[in-house]
């Protein structure tokens, strides 16, 4: 009895097995089956147009990595981003319109992204995912609007628009600066590559928005040797206006970024991972320069075709098809719910979405799809995208099937529709845009009126850059590209550099000034003040390095400034109170020709 007993104990799970497989339902069976949940990976490039790669159709440049996911996977073929950076990266964070989160533009604190937003960050973590994202931020820099408040359990690169150093740059790694060493696009793939193997054995979400191509025109020398004269071999609608050398420099980039690519793609693999993870690429608005782009009329900061398409391609091996081309427009408000609902985990926060879920497209089966309108704005210029026309911000209507490149206006012959999407688009602009208070603010140049937030217990440091602060008598910015200029031109005790903060924590906070001072001009005193705190501080030692002459390929662009090392100048600490309140940096005595050239300000709160 002993015996068969201990048997029947032995063979109870087995024959429990046995009988709830011959009961359970067969969709769960087959829901069992599916792979885990998969990890995903985002790569993102800055101001690469639609016809930058080889697979669509470019015959000068090599981009194999990039062209085999969309082979591998899907291609959204007409996939629709913002004109601009900033506002297309907080559309693919929250599946929303980027107008209803408050981002207005790209610098002066316009580009942050309201804290009432949930982002796909913090869906992903919500879920259980090592979250982390390596490059270009873009959409606030101060907690809590920072990358790490946003969902990321990791964050490395920097969170303001165009970065003026390539190479050996100043980036941020998780609140501190750090000089790294080579170059940007290698330095912030090496922390993805990193993070990747850390988390092989969970599921992880990797986000990698590249610096690349967006100017200034740097790429390492080894690339430019392979294009400086190589024959472009297709031009822009505006020929005359093509630099083609500057295409070349975009296009050596470009191919740059590919080896990025090919790397994570790569490590992927080695780690096992790679038939089980989304890999998902796109770029964030039109090209920055007039080259070929397929012949659609517009560029980047346009609201015309070309300024608005971009590749967008994702790829699944256990998940789905290879070599799938999806026909109906979609865009970046389309991604958080198409990545959620792909990896089965819920979004968080009850915002309603713009965008759709674009999975039920990827069967390659016919489906029931209505049409729908995407909204395209900036400057206060609004475009509308349909299946088949576009309307332009003049209100001139384009039928895209027949007429890609914009030439001919159908507004006769299909009335109904141009004045249906004249409708929605005034319709829209009530719903979703602003005031013209933020148009105001541009042409005065001032900082967006939302203070920056400062003092957090969980992330104490807090910087100020030049970008965020507003200058006052002679001061400058170093150049009219406020998101990596320095303040310069102080030489006067009438001049002042003004932050308007939020001080969340009343305390004691370390002050320190990134600066550069000529021996000459030692000595100057200066005070900090913020609301009733004050500190005072004298100008030295004398920093005053070269610009950096040999960090581009061609010539900046116009408005660029060209960089230079800062050091920094412990100014003390003061006690601040909570609340909102001015930080004002000024000059109590100059001792000669200038006080110094900022950076930034920057302070830490002391945590007991």
């Amino acid at each position: 009895m002993t015996y068969l007993r201990l048997r029947f104990v032995a063979l109870l799970p087995v024959l429990l097995s046995a009988v709830l497989a011959a009961l359970w339902p067969a969709s769960v069976s087959a829901q069992s089956a599916r792979p885990s949940r998969p990890n995903v990976v985002v790569f993102l490039a800055d101001d690469a147009g639609w016809g930058d790669y080889g697979h669509s159709g470019n015959l000068t440049v090599s981009t194999p990595a990039i062209d085999s996911i969309a082979r591998q996977g899907v291609s959204l073929d007409r996939f629709f981003v913002c004109p601009v950076c900033a506002p297309t990266r907080a559309e693919f964070l929250t599946g929303r319109y980027h107008s209803r989160g408050g981002v207005r533009g790209v610098s002066l604190g316009e580009e942050r992204l309201d804290l009432t937003e949930r982002t796909i960050a913090e869906a992903f973590h919500a879920a259980g995912y090592a979250t982390g994202a390596f490059g270009k931020w873009h959409n606030g820099s101060q907690w809590p609007y920072h990358p790490r408040a946003r969902g990321f359990d990791r964050y490395f690169g920097h969170t303001a628009g165009h970065w003026g150093e390539y190479f050996d740059a100043p980036l941020e790694d998780d609140g501190r600066m750090i000089r790294t060493s080579g170059y940007i696009v290698d330095v912030c793939t090496d922390r993805a590559d990193a993070f990747i193997r850390q988390h092989q054995r969970q599921p992880f979400f990797c986000f990698i928005p590249f610096t690349t191509p967006h100017s200034p025109w740097s790429v390492p020398a080894a690339d430019w040797q392979r294009y400086h004269d190589r024959e472009i071999r297709q031009r822009g609608v505006n020929p005359e206006r093509e630099k083609p050398e500057e295409t070349r420099c975009v296009l050596a980039m470009l191919e740059h970024q590919d080896r990025s690519v090919g790397r994570i793609l790569q490590t992927l693999q080695e780690c096992g991972v790679r038939e089980n993870t989304i890999v998902l690429y796109f770029s964030d608005n039109g090209p920055n320069t007039p080259r070929w782009n397929g012949g659609m009329k517009g560029q980047k900061g346009t609201v015309d075709e070309g300024g608005l398409r971009s590749v967008c391609y994702l790829s699944w091996p256990a998940g789905l098809p290879q070599g799938l081309v999806v026909p109906q427009i979609s865009g970046a408000i389309d991604l958080l719910p198409t990545l959620t609902s792909l990896a089965g985990i819920p979004r968080t926060g009850d915002l309603p979405l713009d965008g759709r879920d674009l999975s039920p497209l990827f069967s390659g089966q016919a489906v029931e799809w209505s049409d729908r309108t995407i909204f395209s704005v900036w400057g206060g210029r609004v475009s509308a995208r349909t299946q088949q026309y576009r309307l332009d911000d003049g209100g001139k209507l384009y039928d895209m099937q027949a007429d890609p490149a914009q030439t001919t206006p159908v507004n006769a012959e299909r009335a109904e529709i141009a004045e249906r999407l004249q409708r929605e688009v005034r319709e829209w602009r009530a719903a979703v845009l602003p005031s013209n208070t933020g148009l105001l603010r541009k042409v005065a140049g001032m900082v967006d009126p939302r203070p920056f937030t400062v003092g957090y217990r969980e992330f104490p440091i807090t910087m100020l850059p030049a970008r965020d602060g507003q200058p006052r008598g002679g001061i400058k910015r170093s150049s009219a590209a406020p998101n990596c200029s320095y303040f310069v031109n102080w030489t006067s005790v009438d001049d002042s550099m003004v932050w308007n903060v939020d001080v969340h924590t009343a305390g004691r906070y370390e002050v320190v000034i990134d600066y550069t001072c000529p021996d000459s001009d030692v000595g100057s005193v200066v005070q900090l003040s913020c609301g009733a705190g004050r500190l005072q501080g004298q100008v030295g030692p004398g920093w005053d390095p070269p610009l950096y002459t040999n960090q581009d390929t061609l010539p900046r662009p116009h408005g660029e400034s060209q960089m230079k090392e800062f050091r920094p100048l412990v100014l003390g600490s003061v006690e601040l109170q909570a609340g909102p309140q001015q930080l004002e940096l000024r000059a109590l005595e100059i001792r000669g020709k200038s006080v110094m050239d900022v950076r930034r300000v920057t302070l830490t709160l002391q945590v007991e």
